[in-house]
């Protein structure tokens, strides 16, 4: 690592050069290829997508996306009315002449009579493009939106909803990024009281994660990608980007007032604190890859595309921060401390204020703080146990959307159940078949839940039939998902029986529900393998059995209850409105596997920083009492710092507008709080304090048969050796002298 350093410090400028280089050619190779994401949730095998592809095949068209237009009037007109009816005609009509559009089924035609609701002031067109909303081109869906709002007038409103149109209100300004960024520099600048310092790591982070950005970008072309993967993986790139630079240009302003020089310093920063970050690095893509166990391609390219992000924020953390620092020189430090450094040489720096007073009272009472700590994130964590996993659907979006006006003006005029029907499709072989289809509609509507069911409907060559369902229940309810299992459990074998007639479920809520169920199915096989390899890296770093099962427990602890806080905020509602992030609804499904890898990692991150002291104390002095008072004292405040920083930048996000990022930058900025505020300036030490010396107790055979990974210095290693020479030497003394 020190080698690193010092050609990037001896060739700086070509080290810079290098990287904003790489920055322009993948942004450049980005902007000519354009974005390519896609939201598949579809996953092979489940019914949901049998009866997507079965209709797909079985209705050209059918298969494209679908999308409403919604009018209502007020007062004593109606939809019929001479004047509306014309009006909103002439709009449907050019709406069916625009590019990309296949069909639209008017209410006004002699089919669409269930389309206008009983009362007569509100009616619906559906509008099917010729893709799937994935591959519907946003200025194709903007195009439809103001085709239709040009109908609107004082006494009539229009309003429209669908996957494609919820693509005209995503946001393209960046200000989540901006804000963080910029609350990011002022707490660096309080911390260092140097402008330079306290740029340095922000500019790391930017190159980074802009190239990242831009690498994400192009891998959709080759793969499956999120459309939030770019923005999530923003999300943790200029959080961590921004901690592993802080870390190292801390170290390196100890070394200058040390009295060393610039190049030494940096040199010694990458040599010693660089080590930890390029091991906090490892175990954040560790878990970001633990997705890739799931096998499921909607998951893989939001692993990928994040672990890109984290290997480009170590590597500019260890090349091309140690170039930036040799730029600035001596100005890492502020003026107040380099003329003391002038007057005074270089003094020792012990931990003194707040920071050394705390570690002192954590030693005192490790008993009672640990239990307060307990108790704060056990309570935190007990909303997680109602956690309800499933689809927020438009009726979440801010009320001031068209997308929400449109979902409540179809739940008012047609009941909840019309913004997400359920698709009921079978392939139908011979007439017992397609007299048991006939029959299906009756049987459904009389299940319990349903609202309405639409007649029976074959293709051209009668060998493909559909009918649709809609609920009593929103598509996020939990009423419709008990719906969906109670048709496929009871009511349609029953209706199957004695023909060969198979019918899936398909539709909004039957997808999502299958997703859920597989990540649901899979998900204690991928948290064990998380827990499992980031406890074998921290038994290879720090020779320990204590301090991976220490640190597994923090981890599930950090996940719970930042969880606890997600279910309160969105599913439950508290302050969600309040933060612009619509109503209450159900977590999605992906959620808890994209946050368990994240948040394993990020909680890792200050386990290793942590620990990595206490442990370099442990191995010079073998005193635990001092090591952990000593590690506690001298990391907590850039700890702090850092988490401070990362709280900033995640919740900065909730600006973005997207319910999905949202929910990331808030279950992320509580795991960094309740991380770094309790678990690891509080739970930790108090109960390594407990602990004693069998915190870093590691049986002789594992520790012969264990390779030898280390995150420490040289110089500490053999001091380590001495002490474990002269204890060894101890014990042989002390049997000798048994009889």
């Amino acid at each position: 690592m020190a080698a690193i350093a010092r050609w990037c410090v001896k060739h700086r400028f070509a080290s810079v050069l290098l990287w904003l280089l790489a920055l322009g050619a993948v942004a450049g190779a980005a902007g000519v290829a354009g974005s390519a994401y896609s939201n598949d949730y579809q996953v092979p095998g489940t019914e949901s997508g049998r009866a997507t592809a079965l209709l797909d095949a079985g209705f050209d068209g059918r298969g494209g996306d679908s999308n409403t237009i919604v009018w209502h009037t007020a007062g004593n007109t109606t939809v019929q009315a001479a004047g509306v009816e014309q009006s909103m005609t002439r709009t449907l009509d050019a709406i069916e002449d625009l590019p990309g559009v296949a069909s639209v089924a008017s209410p006004y035609e002699r089919e669409g009579a269930a389309q206008i609701s009983k009362d007569g002031h509100t009616a619906y067109a559906t509008v099917t493009f010729d893709a799937q909303a994935d591959d519907v081109l946003q200025p194709r869906a903007q195009a439809l939106v103001d085709t239709a709002k040009d109908a609107e007038t004082d006494r009539l409103q229009v309003e429209l909803g669908g996957t494609a149109i919820g693509l005209t209100e995503a946001p393209d300004s960046h200000l989540s990024e901006v804000v963080g960024v910029v609350v990011a520099a002022v707490v660096l600048f309080v911390a260092f009281g140097s402008l330079a310092a306290s740029l340095l790591p922000i500019a790391t982070a930017l190159v980074s994660v802009g190239t990242a950005y831009a690498g994400t970008v192009l891998l959709g072309h080759v793969m499956t990608v999120a459309d939030f993967a770019p923005m999530l993986g923003m999300l943790v790139g200029l959080g961590v980007g921004i901690d592993y630079a802080l870390f190292i240009v801390t170290r390196h302003r100890k070394g200058l007032r040390r009295g060393l020089s610039v190049a030494d310093s940096a040199a010694n920063a990458v040599a010693t604190t660089g080590r930890a970050v390029v091991f906090a690095g490892a175990t954040v893509c560790i878990a970001l890859l633990g997705m890739l166990i799931l096998r499921l391609s909607f998951l893989n390219g939001v692993a990928i595309a994040a672990s890109l992000t984290v290997v480009l924020t170590v590597a500019a953390s260890v090349t091309l921060l140690p170039a930036l620092l040799s730029l600035i020189g001596m100005r890492a430090l502020s003026r107040r401390e380099r003329r003391q450094l002038t007057e005074h040489g270089p003094q020792p720096e012990l931990p003194t204020g707040f920071a050394a007073r705390w570690s002192a009272f954590v030693e005192r009472h490790p008993k009672l703080l640990g239990a307060v700590a307990a108790v704060v994130m056990l309570v935190l964590a007990l909303p997680t146990l109602g956690l309800h996993l499933g689809t927020s659907d438009q009726g979440n979006n801010p009320a001031s959307s068209t997308t929400r006006s449109a979902y409540d003006l179809i739940a008012d005029g047609f009941g909840p159940g019309s913004n997400g029907p359920l698709t009921l499709v079978a392939e139908v072989d011979g007439r017992d078949d397609r007299a048991a289809m006939d029959a299906l509609a009756g049987t459904v509507r009389s299940a319990d839940g349903v609202a309405s069911v639409s007649p029976v409907t074959y293709n051209n060559t009668g060998d493909t039939a559909v009918l649709t369902v809609v609920p009593e229940s929103s598509p996020q309810s939990k009423d419709t998902s008990d719906l969906v299992d109670r048709l496929r459990d009871s009511v349609l074998p029953q209706a199957e029986q004695g023909t060969s007639l198979e019918v899936y479920v398909g539709g909004v809520t039957a997808s999502y529900d299958d997703f859920a169920q597989v990540i649901i199915g899979k998900l204690p096989l991928f948290v064990g393998v998380v827990i499992a390899l980031g406890c074998a890296l921290l038994l290879l770093a720090f020779r320990s059995v204590g301090i991976p099962l220490k640190a597994a427990l923090m981890n599930v602890l950090a996940v719970a209850s930042s969880f606890g806080v997600v279910v309160a905020v969105f599913q439950w509602g508290w302050g969600s409105e309040l933060l612009g992030l619509g109503s209450a609804g159900p977590i999605e499904p992906f959620l808890p596997v994209i946050m368990v890898s994240v948040l394993f990692g990020l909680s890792m991150d200050y386990q290793v920083f942590l620990v990595s002291r206490m442990y370099e104390e442990w191995l010079e002095t073998g005193d635990n009492r001092r090591a952990v008072r000593v590690g506690l004292a001298e990391t907590s405040r850039v700890i702090n710092s850092a988490a401070v920083i990362m709280i900033s930048v995640f919740l900065a996000f909730v600006l973005s507008g997207d319910r999905v990022i949202a929910m990331f930058g808030i279950a992320l900025a509580a795991a960094v709080a309740l991380d770094a505020f309790v678990l690891r300036t509080l739970l930790v030490p108090a109960l390594m304090h407990m602990l004693g010396g069998a915190n870093w107790w590691l049986p002789k055979r594992l520790d012969r048969w264990l390779p030898r990974i280390s995150i420490e210095p040289p110089e500490c290693l053999t001091a380590h050796g001495k002490i474990e020479e002269q204890r060894t030497g101890t014990s042989e003394e002390s049997q000798e002298l048994v009889p």
